[in-house]
């Protein structure tokens, strides 16, 4: 698993295996191996995996929960995006503003772009995929529903938790995601109930827009989103990826 990381108040990319840390020689796309030096996870903070100049979020692309919204299936992916604000990392807190009404959880596979993409077919965009991560795309719903579109209730600082790494492949065909507060089964799906898959989704999107290296892709979210309160502790799991966490604080 590729990881960014502070250690001695420098961030540095990574890659963990078994609780140990060895560091890159470079960036995340673009380095020239792994160095000699070791350090333990527990040594280090983890940072976002990536740093996107922006995040591109696909709505309604689960059957399960365009069958739990009565919405019919979109013949596109819907699109909207999170500034780079957002993005905090596995353990930090998502802090929300005070006066925010419902508070909505919604655990996400998350693509991270590795090539710049404009254009590219289905079949090339496997290509351009730097990996997978998980993600939780925060949601102040009460706003959203107000405001009838999907911008400010979505891109509050600290509302998209990315991590805890990067891992390069998973079986898109067959893998479980998972969302639990504190420690209670909330969200519980597969990605193999996606509307778009993947490849699809890098494909439609860079036909509307330049993808750069490090641009973060959320994949839509299962069925039974929900809400939240201030303290409550959210784990996103998805098999072959890994475990996110993040505890909620209402300023």
């Amino acid at each position: 698993m590729y990881i960014r990381y502070n250690y001695n108040n420098q961030a540095h990319y990574g890659f963990l295996e078994d609780g140990v840390i060895k560091r890159l020689n470079g960036t995340l796309f673009n380095h020239t191996g792994l160095s000699d030096e070791s350090l333990e996870l527990s040594s280090v903070k983890l940072l976002p995996p990536c740093q996107p100049t922006k995040v591109i979020c696909v709505g309604l692309n689960y059957r399960d929960h365009a069958e739990e919204m009565n919405e019919t299936l979109p013949e596109a992916p819907l699109l909207f995006l999170k500034p780079p604000t957002t993005v905090i990392a596995h353990h930090d807190a998502i802090v929300a503003p005070e006066g925010t009404g419902r508070l909505d959880y919604e655990a996400e596979l998350a693509i991270v772009i590795g090539v710049e993409a404009k254009n590219v077919s289905v079949t090339e965009s496997a290509d351009y995929i730097f990996g997978f991560t998980c993600a939780n795309d925060f949601t102040a719903r009460d706003i959203q529903l107000s405001d009838k579109q999907w911008t400010r209730g979505k891109s509050f600082d600290t509302f998209c938790p990315l991590g805890p790494g990067i891992v390069k492949t998973i079986n898109q065909n067959d893998a479980s995601i998972e969302l639990t507060v504190n420690g209670e089964i909330r969200q519980q799906s597969n990605i193999n109930k996606f509307i778009f898959g993947p490849n699809e989704i890098v494909s439609y999107i860079s036909r509307h827009m330049t993808l750069l290296p490090g641009d973060v892709i959320l994949t839509g979210t299962p069925h039974g989103v929900g809400p939240v309160n201030s303290g409550d502790v959210m784990s996103v799991t998805i098999d072959g990826v890994g475990t996110l966490t993040n505890t909620l604080k209402v300023q």
